[in-house]
Parts: structure tokens; sequence; C-alpha cells
């Protein structure tokens, strides 16, 4: 048997992962949006608890406000009878003006603290207005939790097997990678939203790309004498032979 160039064998090992990945990548996908939906929904969850606590909080010192106040106008009260009874007992008109200015002045802060309670308990309301609207919006969000998370079980649960033995093959796959090519692959594969590190030349472009590769650096490719990357994105490049050979060994279908 024909020995395989370290080189064309390192490529080999290459496309190989990077076609187990796409794979791998693709039955994720099955999940679609669903794993983001899950999250979001347990980031408002926590939100709408935060802020009704926050609410409930709030409308707790509001009402130890109002008790304040309420206090206020009792001792108020309190001194307009007191005022009242030495009105009885006074000597001269002196003294009854000026107890009389004493009581008005209770009198009034008896109005003002009155709309004050009054200003509070239009807050209260309002917060616990919106409390309950939070509320009741926390209600629905936990119950599309709940179908949300059913929903992501059930396809994992449908994928798992084929998910764990697609890992396996992975991991066989990656011990024939040259430990600095893998972190390089593993480095790329990130960088990129489609998860391609490792592209065949189609039509004389760079597959993840489509940039035009020279014909001098396609020939450069295929003698596989190197490992070639795209100028333009730093995709591992492999010539269009190598890649279909490759799939037909593992009896992928081309994309």
């Amino acid at each position: 048997m024909e020995k395989i160039p370290a080189i064309e064998k390192q490529l080999r090992a290459l496309y190989h992962l990077q076609l187990i990945d796409t794979r791998l990548d693709n039955l994720r996908n099955v999940r679609g949006e669903l794993p983001i939906e899950v999250h979001d929904l347990e980031d408002e969850i926590i939100g709408l608890e935060t802020r009704i606590e926050n609410s409930t909080s709030q409308i707790d010192e509001l009402r130890e406000s109002i008790e304040s106040f309420k206090a206020r106008i009792a001792e108020s009260n309190a001194l307009i009878l007191k005022y009242e009874s030495q009105q009885m007992h006074v000597k001269n008109n002196r003294e009854y003006v000026a107890i009389s200015k004493e009581m008005e002045l209770q009198k009034l802060e008896i109005m003002a603290t009155e709309k004050k309670i009054k200003e509070i308990t239009s807050q209260i309301e309002e917060r616990q207005k919106q409390s309950d609207e939070a509320s009741a919006e926390l209600k629905e969000k936990k119950l599309d939790l709940v179908d949300k998370e059913k929903e992501l079980k059930d396809i994992i649960g449908e994928t798992e097997i084929e998910e764990n033995d697609i890992l396996k093959l992975r991991e066989a796959a990656e011990q024939q990678i040259e430990e600095r090519l893998l972190k390089a692959y593993n480095k790329i594969r990130v960088t990129y939203q489609n998860n391609l590190s490792v592209v065949p030349i189609a039509r004389d472009a760079c597959g993840g790309c489509f940039s035009q590769i020279p014909p001098q650096r396609q020939l450069d490719v295929r003698l596989h004498l190197k490992i070639i990357v795209c100028e333009n994105c730093g995709r591992i490049l492999v010539d269009n032979e190598l890649s279909e050979l490759i799939r037909e060994e593992l009896g992928v279908k081309q994309d």
C-alpha cells in the first residue's frame, strides 16, 4: 500500500474532523433557537421576579411612611384638643389669639400631611398595579418556559444517542491531528458563524469566503507539500479532489 505523505495525512485528518463537526452542528441545529429562547426566558423570569421584589419593598416602605404620617396627624389632633382645653382657661385675649394660632398651625399640618398620605396612597396603587402586571407576566413566562424546556428535552432525547456517537468519532479524529494544527483548527472554527475551518477549493474560490484563489496557490494546495490557508479568511484549504475522495470514503454526500 502506498504510504500517504505526512502533510496529506494531516489534511485528510483535518477535513475528516471538519465533516464530523459539520454533521454535529447540523444535528444540534435541529434544536433551532430553543436553547436561546429557554435562556432568554430564564433571564426574563429573573428580571420579573426582581421587579416584583423591588415593588413589594417599595410598597412596604410607602406604607410605613403612611403610618408615620398618621401618627403625626394623631399628635396634631391631640395638640388641638389640648389647645381647646387651654382656651377655656385663658386670662386675656392675647393668650386666646396665641392659642388659636397654634391650633390653626396644627390644622394646616394635618391638611398637608393628609395630602401627602393621599399622594403616597396613589403611588402605592400605581406600584401595586405594576407589580400585579409583572406577576401576571411572570406566570405566563413560567408556563412558556415549562413548554420550551419540555420541547428542548424531547429534541435532545431524540438526538442524544446519535450525538454521543458523533462525539466519540470526533474524539478519535482529534487523535490523528498534530496539536498545533488542532489548536489552529479550533481557533478558526469559533471565528466564523458557519464553523468552517477546513474548506475545499470550488470554482477556483475558497469554499469558506468565496474569494478567488490564484492558480499558483491552487497548485500548492494540490501538491500537499504544506498546509495552505486562504489569504483572505485564514481557513485551511484542501483541493477538491482530496475533499471528494474523503467524502466518498466516509460516505458523505456533497452539499
